[in-house]
């Protein structure tokens, strides 16, 4: 027993050897099917002579018995480690992917079946590498095969390495960014805002996405040169909150955040709504494949589109070839960042000159030239009209209107050409081409607008040779599927031929009219859009249709009263911004009584009257001067399009001389 003994003592190191590399045959062979190994390589010894006597026999008959034992053994441990094995793989496919102790910062590959809890994580941790496995306790638990957890480890790797996480810098992107929407309507001004709001009139469960390359929700413009100056609050250039003539305070915004749907939230909107995304720009349009490229380089693809993309205030060229420190000192009055940075240079300087004598530039001069008395701001206005609105205004209501701005406070210089600006002394020098010199602080350029068809070459759309902007048809649209709408849009007006308008009342009918088409309405443009401008609250005039000072005008006036203000009108109708009161339904019911009363033409003190501009002895653009809430009337004359004999019978529909 004790030679039997020594003898195992011997063999027990061959019986481990050859255990192990039946384990390891059998692990190369395949464990998964179960299949164990028939033999096992056993070690041939010889301590004698061949043929040796008994107790060769003997050592021989302890050699195959141990040989025996070390087989069975063999065969217990691998079927011992085949079920650790199958026990350790189904703790994997078991294992959750939320556990904060797993190896793996995601589930492994095989949790294909709940893809959304891979993508909220947004910084997981770094896979751990097969050469430090860092297996935690319930990985590496007791008794585990340590091969076992190693190959755990490589599975977690190689899940990571096939399915790497997103990058961080996109993430956000893909998540704010809608990558399909219904409506898509390409800028964020009122003509977008416009057609929204009739979308979902006409589709009250729309999806509607606007995109802007503004930082800000779409807005109203008007105010930004009129009521915005003439607040008292010292944060207004914060706040963006003003009162209208009627004393009433209101925001520039259409609409608080709160009306819109979250861009993220767009595709889960139940009841659908609003979306807009700021700061981003519409960079290139695929009509065929019905998508948008934007300037980040995501794609959006849409059912309907419209564009609205405004326009872009125009420069002097010889401003433009200035240099940049007179660049750095002018303005191109546009946005609400061109408000603010306007507002502050006017407190911080001595002269400022506004170039432009259109409805923008007299408008910015009326509202500094009030601020002028109180700061001693000179203010100087120059235009190469012989007057104030010398474009639109017969030529004696531009003289008569030039005065009034004088009266404001504002220096006006008219005919006035530019032939170069130079900085010299810390003062911009504005050389005419009359031999006058301008010298001033800073210069204002509002001298037009160019719409901005950007998205035409890359969309194929056609652009109008005579007054810019997209050519459309009668019903706005540019394509089967492409609408265009507001200062962009060169519609065809069925009454008044081929026009593009730059007003904020054009915007609302035609965006408004584009929204309707685009949910299947098919609506021609017949609603005459109206535009209004405010010397202040105490003159201010509406005007509709072709009003061009070339054309032949005729003009009825009377003596105004107390009431015949913007201020008195917009207390009345409870309103800042008049067009807001303007719709369909009232345009199509002009009837008015007409007083019998003479009418005056021409006085010297133009207080409210009728101006109508004839082309073909029919009347195509009316402007009503101080005289509010009479706009139907107009609207009825000229969609009418008849001959009128005489237009002081006409005039007095507007009864402009009650009391």
């Amino acid at each position: 027993m004790l030679k039997c003994r020594t003898v195992w003592k011997k063999l027990a190191p061959l019986a481990r050897a050859s255990s192990t590399v039946c384990r390891q045959n059998v692990r190369r062979a395949g464990l998964n099917n179960g299949r164990i190994p028939t033999s096992v390589p056993t070690a041939h010894m010889s301590s004698g002579p061949a043929g040796g006597g008994g107790d060769n026999l003997k050592y021989a008959l302890l050699v195959g018995l141990a040989g025996i034992g070390g087989l069975t053994y063999a065969i217990i441990t691998v079927k011992g480690d085949q079920k650790r094995y199958e026990k350790r793989i189904a703790e994997i496919e078991s294992r959750p992917s939320k556990a904060t102790t797993d190896v793996q910062p995601k589930a492994p590959a095989v949790e294909a079946s709940e893809p959304e809890e891979a993508v909220p994580e947004p910084e997981p941790e770094a896979a751990p590498s097969p050469e430090e496995p860092s297996p935690p306790a319930e990985v590496a638990a007791p008794g585990a095969d340590v091969e076992a957890v190693a190959h755990d480890a490589e599975v977690a790797a190689s899940s990571q390495t096939t399915e790497p996480p997103p990058a961080a810098d996109s993430t956000p992107a893909s998540a704010k960014v809608p990558s399909h929407a219904p409506y898509l309507l390409i800028g964020g001004g009122t003509a977008s805002f416009a057609a929204a709001r009739s979308i979902r009139a006409r589709d009250p469960g729309a999806t509607v996405l606007i995109v802007t390359d503004e930082p800000d929700l779409p807005y109203m413009r008007p105010p930004l040169s009129k009521e915005l100056w003439f607040s008292d609050d010292p944060s207004v250039t914060e706040t963006l909150r003003f009162k209208q003539w009627n004393g009433k305070e209101r925001s520039i915004y259409f609409q608080p955040p709160s009306f819109y749907v979250k861009p993220e939230e767009f595709d889960s909107a139940e009841n659908g709504g609003v979306a807009v995304l700021t700061s981003k720009k519409v960079v290139h349009m695929d009509v065929r494949g019905n998508k948008v490229k934007l300037d980040d380089n995501t794609e959006i693809s849409y059912d309907k589109c419209l564009i609205a993309t405004g326009g872009i205030p125009r420069n002097l060229q010889v401003v433009e070839r200035a240099g940049e420190e007179v660049m750095k000192r002018t303005t191109l009055f546009r946005k609400i960042e061109d408000f603010k940075s306007l507002e502050k240079v006017s407190r911080n300087i001595n002269s400022i000159t506004i170039i432009g004598g259109g409805f923008l530039g007299s408008e910015l001069a009326c509202a500094l030239g009030r601020r002028s008395t109180e700061s001693g701001l000179e203010v100087i206005q120059m235009f190469p009209e012989k007057g104030n609105m010398g474009k639109v205004l017969p030529e004696y209501l531009s003289n008569w209107t030039t005065e009034k701005v004088k009266r404001e406070g504002v220096k006006v210089i008219s005919e006035a050409l530019v032939k170069s600006v130079k900085y010299k002394d810390d003062k911009l020098e504005i050389h005419l081409k009359d031999g006058r010199l301008v010298k001033t602080d800073h210069i204002v350029a509002a001298v037009g607008l160019e719409p901005n068809v950007d998205l035409a070459k890359s969309a194929g759309l056609e652009v109008d040779s005579d007054f810019g902007g997209y050519r459309v048809n009668a019903e706005l649209q540019a394509r089967s599927n492409i609408w265009v709408a507001g200062d962009a849009a060169c519609f065809y007006d069925i009454r008044l031929g081929r026009r593009r308008v730059e007003h904020h009342d054009h915007a609302v009918v035609s965006g408004r009219l584009a929204g309707e088409n685009m949910t299947g309405a098919s609506k021609p443009y017949w609603h005459q859009s109206m535009f209004w401008s405010d010397l202040g609250p105490d003159v201010g005039y509406e005007a509709i249709g072709i009003v061009d000072s070339s054309l032949p005008t005729v003009g009825v006036f009377a003596k105004a009263t107390a009431k015949d203000t913007p201020k008195a009108a917009t207390e009345k109708s409870g309103t800042g911004i008049r067009s807001e009161s303007e719709t369909e339904d009232t345009a199509t019911s002009a009837v008015a009584s007409a007083t019998p009363a003479p009418a005056v033409e021409h006085k010297d003190d133009y207080g409210k009257g009728v101006i109508f501009y004839v082309r073909d002895k029919v009347v195509v653009g009316i402007i009503l001067w101080n005289v509010f809430n009479r706009m139907p009337i107009a609207r009825k004359i000229i969609k009418d399009g008849e001959e009128h004999a005489d237009l002081n019978e006409v005039a007095k529909l507007f009864n402009i001389h009650e009391d």
